[in-house]
């Protein structure tokens, strides 16, 4: 079961996934928000933490979870504090019961990953796109069109057309034909 933690916050923060079939994980932490309180109402404790990217509003409570559920996170820059475990393209997670495959998908931000599950039928996108042909913003640092464009096609290669279930980092998660909100943001990007 996938539930979205950040669901009606309002305050600057991503959505903050919580997978709590088998493997209780979290994806993605947001900012500005209390989190933790969110997690204890729901599960009893977290076995890993998964970063998208380390933007503020995606990692901002991750001091706050690291230390009420002593919890590693993996993500791909070891460098930036809180990352216990790095992760890089074709690398394996386990989130909830099911293994995904981990996506290195610059042009957003340089340590921007990807997650998905063929087995699931499911993507966690991060901010690389999101419903309706939206894509990750490219001018903060970072931030590059061209290598944006590049990791949506890739992405495009690796995920099936029969994909289930996408989870962005931002506005509501997509159920209803997500590759082909994927196929209008890699055609919206060039446009734009």
């Amino acid at each position: 079961m996938v539930t979205n933690l950040a669901a009606a916050v309002r305050a600057f923060t991503s959505n903050v996934f919580l997978v709590s079939d088998g493997r209780t994980v979290l994806v993605d932490l947001g900012a500005n928000f209390d989190v933790v309180s969110r997690v204890r109402d729901r599960v009893d404790g977290l076995d890993a933490v998964v970063l998208t990217h380390t933007h503020p509003d995606h990692v901002g409570n991750l001091p706050d979870v690291k230390e009420a559920f002593g919890v590693d996170a993996w993500g791909f820059d070891p460098t930036f504090g809180g990352i216990d475990h790095a992760i890089g393209d074709g690398d394996r997670v386990r989130i909830g019961d099911h293994d995904y495959q981990v996506v290195h998908t610059p042009g957003h931000k340089d340590d921007h990953l990807c997650f998905y599950s063929d087995e699931a039928g499911v993507l966690f996108a991060g901010d690389l796109v999101f419903q309706n042909g939206g894509f990750g913003r490219t001018d903060l640092e970072e931030g590059d069109r061209a290598t944006l464009i590049q990791s949506i096609d890739r992405l495009l290669d690796v995920i099936d057309e029969d994909l289930a279930e996408m989870h962005v980092g931002h506005g509501p998660s997509v159920d209803e034909e997500p590759y082909s909100h994927v196929e209008l943001a890699a055609r919206m990007a060039r446009q734009t």
